[in-house]
């Protein structure tokens, strides 16, 4: 039986060649697993990150871009299921070209179940610092004239938050 021979005539996907290149250029350019993860909260917002985090990031053998694999708790997966364009958006957004080309939402940790009890500690707690009466009052006399009471308050919070970054 005679050897069968290819019918690409020697030719080769360009996507098969270009791989290793584009794997090499995006990790070149910056494109690092670290940044996700320390800058996550202001990549995706205090909200998301409250609920998610990012695990890993992994590039496939026949497709562009990377895989972007995000921890979360079961009861906000479908959350996350239905923004995961958004997230993947913000991500390469970060680094201005389509570094992140699908999302894999996973509710354990990839080293396992004992250490996927996910915990998201990005929500900042509102800081509670006591504004001194000199500074309320200073900030009650600048809107005093003011008749809509709205616009008053609104000024007044103003005014003690310019005189409170002041007297830091």
């Amino acid at each position: 039986m005679p050897a069968r021979r290819s019918t690409t005539r020697g030719f080769k996907r360009t996507s098969n060649l270009l791989n290793d290149q584009i794997r090499r250029a995006g990790e070149s350019r910056g494109f690092a697993v670290s940044r996700v993860i320390t800058h996550w909260a202001e990549i995706v917002g205090q909200d998301i990150a409250a609920i998610c985090r990012p695990v890993n990031v992994s590039y496939g053998r026949g497709g562009f871009g990377a895989t972007l694999s995000v921890l979360t708790t079961g009861a906000q997966a479908p959350m996350l299921e239905m923004q995961k364009e958004r997230l993947r958006e913000k991500v390469n957004a970060v680094y201005g070209y389509n570094a992140i080309a699908r999302i894999r939402l996973t509710q354990t940790a990839p080293t396992g179940f004992a250490e996927g009890q996910a915990s998201f500690a990005h929500q900042q707690t509102p800081k509670t610092t006591e504004i001194p009466a000199e500074v309320v009052t200073e900030a009650s006399k600048v809107a005093q004239g003011v008749e809509n009471d709205d616009l008053r308050n609104a000024l007044e919070r103003l005014g003690r938050n310019v005189l409170t970054r002041q007297k830091r």
